[in-house]
């Protein structure tokens, strides 16, 4: 853990979802888990409706790491309405557009070494006026990052998952596949692989879009007509991939450990394997972005907010990710 970096900010999401709950938890186990110092931007009431630990108003940044210690840093940012845990509203989707825009806008200074989002409910911050289909997508913006070069990596201790289409219906993931969608994913991951995990030659796996990986054309022709014709640009662009691999295959624990990332091309061909072996500990993270931007892979949980059943790992996952990656940035620059 670093002393010199700037501290992390968490952005609370919701705040009648587990975010506040979550991430109190991870404060207090700061110690043993060895965290980077970090500090909440939110309500500071709907971390006081589901604890009664210690909080610090801080105006800065730079002061989260003097009271760290002794209390979770907290920047307040406009009121969320009457908060009860379970129970959203409008003014809550507001508070957390707002959280997020100045944890990006910090991130965007240098203000703070990386963030961290919360979950969020994205009917209500559609509801709020929201007009990006998530948070990954509100964040390539605010960074002038065109949508097409960024990357959904989802992260566990054994998987790294890189979603080629992210949420859109499944009946339209092959219209919009493309080789030119194939090379760019591809592309920010091994990027990414490089520059915020250390690993000088990132291995790929792309898994097939048909069953069987097709089968040759007899199930299906995009692995024919798109993947491996991508295939073969990256190769020639020094990429080392293989694929396409029948996805049915790909991830049990031989096969885990001939790749570093497997590139899948919809959204629950990523997220059913790493959610069955991580579900309590698997990170959301963007890459090619010029900042660090990372979540905890799990979504705001009304039904149980407010009854200290939140397993906060994967936000303790997410917020150690963030200081990994800013050292091994801080090293590098």
């Amino acid at each position: 853990m670093s002393t010199a970096l700037q501290p992390i900010a968490v952005s609370i999401g919701d705040p009648a979802g587990i975010g506040p709950e979550v991430l109190a938890k991870a404060w207090q186990q700061r110690r043993e888990q060895r965290l980077s110092p970090f500090f909440a931007i939110g309500d500071r009431r709907s971390i006081a409706a589901v604890w009664d630990g210690p909080l610090r108003k801080i105006g800065a940044p730079d002061e989260a790491r003097a009271c760290f210690d002794e209390a979770l840093p907290i920047m307040e940012v406009e009121d969320a309405g009457e908060i009860a845990p379970g129970a959203p509203n409008m003014p809550g989707a507001r508070c957390a557009i707002a959280s997020l825009e100045i944890a990006v806008g910090l991130a965007r200074e240098n203000a703070v070494s990386a963030i961290v989002t919360g979950p969020v409910a994205k009917a209500a911050l559609y509801a709020a006026g929201f007009t990006h289909s998530g948070q990954t997508e509100f964040v390539a913006e605010r960074c002038g990052v065109a949508p097409g070069n960024v990357a959904m990596m989802l992260a566990g201790p054994t998987l790294r998952t890189v979603c080629i289409t992210t949420h859109v219906p499944l009946a339209e993931v092959s219209a919009l596949l493309s080789v030119e969608l194939v090379v760019a994913r591809a592309r920010v991951a091994a990027k990414g692989l490089q520059r915020d995990f250390g690993i000088e030659m990132p291995r790929l796996a792309l898994a097939g879009f048909n069953p069987h990986a097709g089968e040759g054309g007899a199930l299906g022709r995009e692995e024919i007509d798109i993947l491996l014709p991508a295939l073969e640009q990256l190769r020639e662009d020094g990429i080392d991939i293989v694929g396409p691999l029948a996805a049915d295959t790909m991830f049990h624990p031989r096969a885990r450990a001939r790749y570093d990332a497997a590139l899948c091309t919809y959204h629950d061909q990523a997220l059913i394997p790493l959610k069955t072996l991580h579900f309590d500990e698997g990170v959301n993270m963007t890459l090619g972005l010029p900042i660090i931007r990372v979540a905890p892979d799990h979504g705001t949980a009304f039904e149980i907010a407010g009854e200290n059943r939140a397993e906060p790992g994967a936000t303790i996952a997410a917020i150690r990710m963030a200081g990994e990656c800013a050292e091994r940035r801080a090293r590098s620059a």
